[in-house]
């Protein structure tokens, strides 16, 4: 199931919530809800809107800055100044582990805003991928790195099923080529390493050339101002996933604006 190099706390810790959470709600169950949901937004089109795309994510905690100024409370208060500033989608992180997560507020942040969702968690069971769509996902993450090559293709396809977009998540040119093998249209780059929460600058531009043009390319970390948006469209992405520069300051919209106004702008490089 997960790759053989992976001794992972996290993923153990991953693996346990899920038995939890399915001892709750079982399997079939949350299977059968998951085919009776509402379609899901067009988080394709929203990926590839002329010049570079924002994800802005809504965090609680990060294993790395710590607590971030949003309160449970005001999800939907933010993700509506999310939504005001010109996102093009929203990322939630619900993994409960590392950042203090839950499936809940991804269904707080889509109620409260029509873009699409993306559920920033790590997924590594079917069952997953079936709750995350209960909950309102439009485009689930899938860490290469982590995964086997048949289990990695196996949840593609079941998330694909259910109407989502899929984010491969990669870290190295390997994870590029094995993301490609399975099929993946839409490969993010992410440049925080998995186990050790370090940031590594120039993964994008080193990964992203060796990508089929039709590819969607996402890069993920280390986007904390409008130069770094400049410079991740430059070198190829049709999106950015934007964290801290929107959640550490005091006025989200405004943050929010001005990235999502620098992507748009005639200046910045295109697809």
């Amino acid at each position: 199931m997960l790759g053989s190099s992976v001794v992972n706390p996290v993923v153990d810790g991953v693996l346990r919530d899920v038995e939890k959470r399915e001892a709750q709600v079982p399997f079939k169950e949350i299977k059968a809800r998951s085919r009776d949901m509402e379609p899901t937004r067009d988080a394709r089109a929203a990926l590839l809107r002329p010049g570079c795309s924002v994800i802005a994510e809504i965090k609680l905690n990060s294993p790395v800055f710590g607590p971030t100024r949003v309160d449970r409370r005001a999800i939907a208060e933010v993700s509506k100044a999310i939504e005001d500033g010109g996102a093009h989608l929203i990322a939630c992180q619900t993994e409960r582990l590392r950042f203090d997560g839950s499936l809940h507020d991804m269904a707080a942040a889509r109620a409260a805003v029509s873009l699409p969702m993306v559920c920033r968690d790590v997924i590594v069971d079917p069952y997953q991928i079936h709750e995350a769509r209960c909950y309102g996902a439009d485009v689930l993450p899938l860490q290469v790195g982590i995964l086997e090559e048949a289990r990695l293709a196996a949840l593609l396809d079941r998330a694909e099923s259910l109407g989502m977009v899929v984010m491969a998540e990669v870290r190295t040119p390997e994870e590029a080529d094995l993301a490609l093998r399975v099929g993946a249209s839409v490969i993010a780059v992410n440049s925080w390493t998995f186990d050790t929460n370090d940031l590594r600058h120039g993964v994008f531009a080193e990964i992203v050339p060796g990508l089929p043009s039709e590819v969607i390319k996402i890069s993920l970390g280390g986007v904390t101002s409008v130069r770094d948006l400049l410079d991740a469209a430059s070198s190829g992405a049709d999106a950015v996933l934007a964290a801290e520069a929107i959640m550490s300051g005091d006025d989200i919209f405004a943050a929010t604006r001005k990235l999502a106004a620098a992507g748009q702008h005639p200046s910045c490089p295109r697809r």
